[in-house]
């Protein structure tokens, strides 16, 4: 079975009824901004955004942890997934204009559509600044979305008390992990840091926090708890070092995202970290000269992804996501969790860290 073969084995019994639940919950509410605010294409842009494309990791994988909790199948738990899911497309809003990332899926970023879209119907002030003001707006009716979603997924009030915490926790580590990449950002390349925001921006509120989310919902136990932990976390290490891989040497024709963002934008990615504490005093020059050089071109994109293959930070990042999927399938298979739910969660794993896109 290859790794896209068992992303859609493993997000088949959630991903088409999430999108359900999210255009319903769109367009009942796009309506209402016709009336009031006048935003018919900003509606249309938002839609856009959250339906077209998507994996849906984050809602398949906390429809898993209630499954494996012993929960059923059900509206309530779709309606939770997503939840997460809006969740999700609120911190990628707000990343892509932290990041200044022109596309995301082969599409438009929202601020570059919106920004794009002002430029079209020739309104007075700058586009880009228009753009950003309205995807950050845009961001918090996502985060707002998410909440009412979950409250009014049809879970009884004390199953939603039991799962609150894990649901703020979520939402304060993701806003955390954004920090600590933006300050990053200004010290420069770190390994330490690096993985630290890996951490919190993706391991957390990626694979663990939704895990446990699903899990708290139907009454895990604590055993089953410290299993999501010990696989939630690494597996959500290695799919941020993945995503790093891609960033930098993808295919954008698979990727939805230029190769040459990440260096352009001088991500502080653990392959910059490695090969900056690596390098040449020759590849550290040309490394500090080009990295983050807003008009980067691709000869000199390509002069920078040979220093991080030369210096062997490729290499050790394949490593480092090769042994942490090893953790976190042991920590599977020595856990609570056994039959569909195991199968699923094993497939997600191979997907999510041998993945091309």
């Amino acid at each position: 079975m290859t790794t896209t073969e068992q992303h859609r084995s493993a997000t088949e019994p959630v991903r088409d009824r999430v999108n359900a639940v999210l255009a319903a919950y769109l367009d009942e509410h796009i309506r209402d901004w016709s009336i009031a605010w006048g935003g018919d294409s900003v509606g249309s842009v938002l839609r856009s955004f959250v339906l077209d494309g998507g994996k849906r990791l984050r809602p398949t994988l906390c429809y898993w942890g209630w499954r494996a909790a012993g929960g059923t199948d059900g509206e309530p738990i779709i309606n939770v997934a997503a939840a997460v899911e809006m969740f999700h497309d609120f911190a990628l809003v707000h990343d892509d204009v932290l990041d200044n990332s022109p596309d995301r899926r082969g599409n438009p970023t929202v601020h570059r559509a919106v920004a794009e879209a002002h430029a079209g119907n020739e309104l007075s002030g700058d586009p880009e600044a228009h753009g950003r003001a309205v995807a950050i707006l845009l961001g918090d009716l996502l985060m707002s979305y998410s909440d009412q979603l979950l409250h009014a997924s049809g879970f009884p009030r004390g199953r939603l008390a039991a799962a609150a915490p894990v649901w703020y926790r979520m939402r304060e580590e993701v806003i955390a992990g954004q920090y600590l990449d933006v300050r990053q950002q200004a010290l420069g390349p770190d390994y330490e840091q690096a993985l630290r925001v890996v951490h919190y921006k993706t391991a957390e509120y990626s694979v663990h926090r939704p895990l446990e989310l699903g899990g708290a919902l139907a009454g895990a136990g604590p055993e089953l708890q410290d299993c999501y932990t010990g696989f939630g976390v690494p597996i959500g290490v290695a799919f941020q070092l993945r995503d790093d891989v891609l960033g930098m040497f993808g295919d954008p024709a698979v990727t939805g995202k230029s190769a040459s963002d990440d260096l352009r934008e001088g991500k502080p990615t653990v392959l910059i970290a490695l090969a900056t504490q690596r390098a040449s005093r020759a590849q550290l020059d040309t490394l500090n000269r080009l990295h983050g050089k807003p008009d980067l071109r691709e000869p000199q994109a390509d002069l920078l992804r040979e220093i991080v293959r030369e210096t062997g930070a490729l290499a050790t990042v394949e490593r480092l996501i090769e042994a942490r999927t090893e953790t976190a399938l042991h920590a599977l298979e020595n856990g609570p969790v056994d039959g569909e739910p195991g199968t699923a969660l094993r497939e997600l794993a191979t997907a999510m860290t041998r993945r091309s896109a």
